[in-house]
């Protein structure tokens, strides 16, 4: 629907079209103005002809994330979390909003009313998700959206990374807390961790036939990246890697579902916190940024470690980085009294 009306000796012309922005311009001359709204119109049915735009109004976004959960979900490799997600989305009041009356303002009051309730995250995470939801509906499903409606929504800063480390007594009580516990699989589940700063569901698709424990290298095809990779193995990671393999029933060295390991891990911190009681918000996570740390503290290079960790981007790699200060205090003497020697 095009209008035009004259506002501070101009006229002012105003083109709107289900599914597109509208647009609106001001002339002098009230043909110029006439003349703007035929081209405009004429532009506007030149890239709606692939398109019905009464798809807008039959479509509510809870069909374009049911859609995505079923064709796009399930060839991810989180696809059970992101399922889990999707499923929390279709609980929202906007998910039953027709696409024509979607607006940034919706992800906007959602991603505050988020911030009350969780990490900023999470609702970054969330927002990511959403938009590539819209986006992959525009590019092939052939939806006709005008633009993404989560593109503009300001994403909420993120919070400082964890610099937590595992300190000696920690350790001590985690690996006393394994020992009183039903689930063997956790103490070397840990110490592995430590020693190579795997991930934990790279710990858990462990299997046989990835380990050559003569050359010390463990081969890890599956990973978060998609992108396999070999790590070379400290003599206390070949010593609990040849015990597993000694000991496994199955195929997979630690023959356990990941949610069993969470459980046991929250349960092994319950039981160690009765003498450390400041451990309970140490995470598995946490483990790899100790193993990276430590590498770095061996002396190894970005790249060897990079290497072992998998890490792509440098900046990443550095975040999971936390040398002790004290320890480079020491550092700065030697050096200073080898130069002065």
């Amino acid at each position: 629907m095009a209008s035009i009306r004259k506002r501070n000796d101009k006229w002012q012309a105003q083109v709107r079209r289900i599914g597109h922005a509208p647009r609106t311009k001001s002339f002098i001359n009230r043909a110029d103005a006439l003349r703007w709204i035929r081209q405009t119109e004429l532009e506007l049915d030149r890239t709606s002809l692939a398109y019905d735009p009464a798809t807008l109004d039959r479509t509510t976004v809870a069909d374009l994330l049911r859609k995505y959960v079923r064709d796009v979900t399930p060839g991810k490799r989180g696809h059970a979390s992101e399922a889990k997600r999707i499923e929390v989305f279709l609980r929202y009041d906007w998910a039953k909003l027709t696409l024509a009356r979607i607006t940034p303002q919706v992800f906007t009051r959602h991603r505050d009313q988020r911030l009350r309730e969780v990490e900023a995250g999470t609702v970054i995470r969330e927002l990511g998700l959403l938009r590539t939801v819209f986006e992959v509906a525009r590019r092939e499903w052939d939806i006709p959206l005008q633009g993404n409606p989560v593109a503009n929504v300001r994403k909420p800063k993120a919070a400082s990374g964890r610099n937590r480390r595992l300190r000696a007594d920690e350790l001590t009580a985690l690996l006393a807390a394994c020992s009183n516990g039903r689930t063997a699989w956790l103490e070397p589940g840990i110490r592995l961790a430590i020693e190579t700063g795997m991930r934990r569901g790279e710990l858990l698709n462990m299997r046989c036939a990835d380990l050559d424990l003569a050359n010390g290298l463990l081969s890890i095809p599956e990973t978060k990246t998609d992108i396999p990779r070999t790590i070379p193995l400290s003599d206390n990671a070949v010593l609990i890697l040849r015990s597993l393999q000694d000991t496994g029933t199955d195929d997979r060295l630690l023959p356990v579902t990941a949610n069993a390991f969470r459980l046991a891990w929250e349960r092994c911190k319950r039981r160690a916190s009765k003498t450390i009681p400041g451990i309970t918000d140490l995470r598995f996570h946490d483990l790899r940024h100790e193993a990276v740390s430590r590498f770095f503290e061996l002396g190894l290079s970005v790249p060897e470690v990079a290497a072992i960790s998998g890490h792509k981007d440098p900046r990443m790699l550095f975040r999971y980085t936390h040398l002790k200060p004290e320890d480079i205090v020491v550092k700065l003497r030697n050096a200073s009294q080898q130069v002065a020697a």
